[in-house]
């Protein structure tokens, strides 16, 4: 059955964030009402990857028009299909709503989050069934690897990326091009290409919505990366937490062998190459390039000194080219559509797109791919759809654990790599993480220092006991127990950490530290000097209090008390003990008169 015999094609959303609102009973709630109206030969439903706006799903988009709805449930579908599909008239309720206008929005790409965005390693995703290898070539898939088996040379496969400016999206933004030339040149018979997908960062999901929605992508670009420096056997290495993604990329590698595009003599171009899954146990260190190559061995994901670097001493002591997921799945647009088209996005150091995963205090969350040099303030306010409740923007955080965070003053920075390094940021894998006034900084600090010191391997001793007292004096300062020594500490030993520890991850743990200490000293200082969390988070220097003009004196708060720390008379205002208070909430939460209060 060909695709254009349909009248209709509604896409729905199958990433990890639409599977757990219940888009598969959605799906098979389509597929069911769409036989009992005798339907089901004019309308194709299809599920997709990661259609983007992650805390809307269930989403799904119905062509030719393009009409998008979201939060749909099984309950809906009945309407969706008699409404829309036989009558044409739109169910307005399930629209998107503009944020800032509380407008109705219908159409998929009038809406902001979409209509700013510049897709290229997304191109594909929430477009087509990823586990459909017909769909993927109908996309251009596969051509820019039989171009390139067919009429270019491996010197002149790498010249052409060097010449795009790609830089690598996993964290320091190597060049794509040089990296793949170091890899050509290292002298050996036996090498290998490597895909990262050990995404580990709090908040980022970019690498596996590639993987869950357009898995051949990546295949073809290492076969790509393959030929170029004379490899014959792939791996990609994904972590254990991403079934969905190792279940469609098994699929996508089996199907691709099936047409030829791995395996022997691939495409008829006496070139081989094939490709096998290795599932990591969720060790954030395996992120590290060496550390992943020893858990591909079999061994400990422990990372070892560099150089040599892998592409001369990486697998087995082979030449080994690795990159990450988003980085590979830029490959085959850039050769399908050319140099000239790629250079001519983003600023002048940093080529292409990057792909954020936007979450936190923001009213769009998911994901976004724009252009390098696109300003946070566009990410946040336009993208984003700015702070929810009306509440103030005070930082965001870049590059997960490794990163820093930007404040205000950064709105208007473009987000391209050497911005953020000159900010006191990195660009990361693409996390983004947005904050307002009610985030407390120095535990956020605190939050990001303890994933990494939890998930330090430990073979190094800066990374391993420097973390571990840098988070000790945090956790004291949250407590209202720290010095005002605390703060020099803290940067001494960030310090030491970052200019000795073995690997990057362990180089870059501090970094949170420093930037909330630059950025919010004060914040440290209200919690060392007066005892207080100024956003009311820290829950060991809460105080509450009750509103003698406010409180009836009804008791309730009295009664629900579990220290008996307050007291009072029936009518009259009631007291709280400080010495007794352990901070539980439970008096805010059941007081009817709003009479207590945090200071």
């Amino acid at each position: 059955m060909k695709m254009e015999t349909f009248r209709f094609q509604v896409l729905i959303c199958g990433g990890a964030g639409c599977i757990s609102s219940g888009c598969k009973a959605v799906l098979t709630k389509f597929r069911s009402e769409l036989k009992a109206h005798n339907l089901e030969d004019e309308v194709n439903v299809v599920e997709t990857g990661c259609i983007g706006t992650c805390d809307l799903g269930p989403v799904i988009v119905i062509y030719p028009e393009g009409v998008f709805y979201q939060k749909v449930s099984v309950d809906d579908v009945k309407e969706i299909i008699e409404e829309h599909i036989i009558k044409g008239k739109l169910v307005e309720r399930l629209h998107y709503q503009h944020p800032a206008f509380n407008e109705k929005v219908p159409l998929y790409n009038d809406i902001e989050f979409f209509k700013r965005q510049k897709r290229i390693a997304l191109r594909n995703v929430g477009l087509i069934d990823p586990q459909v290898i017909e769909e993927y070539i109908a996309k251009g898939g596969y051509s820019s690897l039989g171009k390139i088996l067919s009429k270019y040379t491996p010197e002149q496969v790498i010249e052409e990326l060097k010449k795009s400016g790609l830089r690598g999206r996993g964290g320091a933004g190597f060049p794509t091009g040089l990296k793949w030339e170091f890899a050509r040149k290292a002298p050996g018979d036996i090498k290998y290409v490597v895909c990262n997908a050990d995404e580990g960062d709090p908040g980022a999901f970019m690498d596996r919505s590639v993987l869950e929605g357009d898995p051949h992508s990546v295949i073809e670009a290492m076969t790509i990366g393959a030929y170029a420096i004379g490899a014959h056997q792939g791996y990609v290495y994904v972590r254990a937490e991403y079934p969905l993604a190792v279940e469609r990329l098994s699929l996508a590698i089996e199907k691709a062998r099936e047409f030829g595009m791995l395996g022997d003599n691939i495409l008829a171009s006496g070139f081989s190459f094939d490709l096998e899954i290795r599932v990591g146990a969720g060790a954030f260190v395996c992120g590290e390039e060496t550390a992943l190559i020893a858990s591909i061995e079999g061994k400990r994901g422990e990372p070892r000194p560099k150089p040599p670097f892998p592409a001369v001493h990486g697998l087995w002591g082979k030449p080994t080219l690795i990159n990450n997921v988003e980085t590979f799945a830029n490959i085959p647009a850039i050769f399908q559509k050319g140099i000239e088209w790629f250079t001519k996005i983003g600023t002048e150091k940093s080529k292409g797109t990057k792909v954020f995963a936007l979450a936190g205090k923001v009213h769009n969350t998911g994901l976004v791919e724009v252009p390098m040099g696109t300003t946070l303030r566009e990410i946040i306010f336009d993208l984003g759809g700015g702070i929810p409740k009306g509440k103030r923007f005070k930082a965001a955080q870049t590059g997960g654990p490794s990163g820093g965070c930007l404040t205000e003053k950064d709105l208007d920075l473009p987000m391209d790599y050497e911005s953020l390094i000159a900010a006191g940021s990195m660009m990361g894998s693409g996390g983004l993480i947005v904050m307002d006034e009610d985030n407390c900084m120095v535990d956020v600090a605190r939050f990001f220092l303890e994933f990494t010191q939890d998930e330090s391997c430990g073979k190094c001793t800066p990374c391993r006991i420097g973390t571990k007292r840098m988070l000790e004096i945090l956790t004291r300062i949250t407590r209202g127990e720290g010095k005002e020594e605390d703060i020099d500490l803290l940067e001494e030993l960030a310090n030491s950490i970052k200019s000795t520890a073995l690997c990057g991850l362990g180089q870059s743990a501090p970094n949170p530290v420093l930037s909330t200490i630059k950025n919010f000293r004060d914040e440290y200082l209200a919690h060392i000097r007066d005892k207080e969390c100024p956003a009311k988070v820290c829950q060991a220097l809460l105080k509450y209090n009750i509103s003698s003009e406010a409180c009836k004196g009804c008791g309730l708060c009295a009664r629900n008390c579990p220290e008996k720390a307050i007291s009072g008379e029936a009518k009259k205002p009631y007291k709280i003990d400080q010495s007794l208070c352990v901070k539980c909430g439970k008096c805010l939460e059941k007081c009817p008169f709003n009479a207590i209060y945090l200071k």
